[in-house]
């Protein structure tokens, strides 16, 4: 009986592009250029074709779908950054884990978006990621469930924290004011609402706090990961 499932994009031979068309490589990376700049609803099989001069027939050529596309960009994305060298410090290992991944999360946001979220990629640059993620992980414990867990722990650390931020991002987008426009065009009614009292925690942090540094934040939270990572391996 003949499987139905055709044969993984990473499993099929590629074809040699005709000359002077594009290759593979060129589609993704004009694939990655309009999911960068206008968000992955943007990118479609004819758009990509078109951007590059090609027609979409010969982009079929090579790939079966639109999913397919995606699982290359993804791949491509997940290689940008060198792998990290896990040495002996578990907390040093699982730290570039996290700053290699918020690395590739903030030059393309696109990656947090729902559709590619729910299964891991499984082409060459993402599992040789994995692999290294892995061998982080294990310098915190060699049990390898536990370390897999704690890896899913400083990922969604991650991309929660990446996700606030583009959040703030996206709003200046949409609103076409920057952060500090916006608070200016706020200012008055927060003003008026925080002379009635009823707020003094929220007044106080106004007038005392600094403003947040993404940078400092994400370390702040990041080492309040780790330090749970700690104690409970230690328990």
């Amino acid at each position: 009986m003949t499987d139905p499932t055709p044969p993984l994009v990473w499993s099929r031979p590629r074809p040699e592009p005709a000359r002077r068309a594009p290759g593979v490589d060129q589609y993704v990376a004009a694939a990655l250029a309009v999911a960068d700049a206008e968000g992955l609803a943007a990118v479609s099989m004819r758009r990509v074709a078109g951007d590059l001069g090609s027609g979409t027939a010969t982009l079929y050529r090579y790939l079966t779908n639109r999913d397919e596309l995606l699982d290359l960009m993804v791949d491509a994305a997940q290689g940008e950054h060198p792998l990290p060298e896990p040495g002996e410090d578990w907390r040093a290992n699982l730290a570039a884990v996290a700053h290699t991944l918020r690395a590739t999360l903030l030059a393309h946001p696109w990656l947090l978006e729902g559709e590619l979220t729910g299964r891991p990629s499984l082409g060459p640059h993402s599992l040789r990621r994995s692999e290294s993620a892995l061998r982080a992980a294990v310098t915190l414990t060699p049990d390898l469930t536990a370390a897999s867990r704690a890896l899913g722990v400083v990922r969604a650390y991650v991309l929660g924290s990446v996700a606030a931020q583009q959040g703030a991002r996206s709003a200046e987008r949409r609103t076409g004011l920057t952060e500090e426009q916006w608070q200016h065009s706020v200012g008055p009614y927060i003003r008026q609402v925080l002379a009635a009292g009823e707020h003094p925690l929220i007044a106080r942090r106004i007038a005392e706090t600094e403003e947040p540094d993404p940078e400092a934040e994400f370390a702040f939270g990041l080492e309040c990961v780790l330090d749970g990572l700690a104690a409970r391996t230690t328990r």
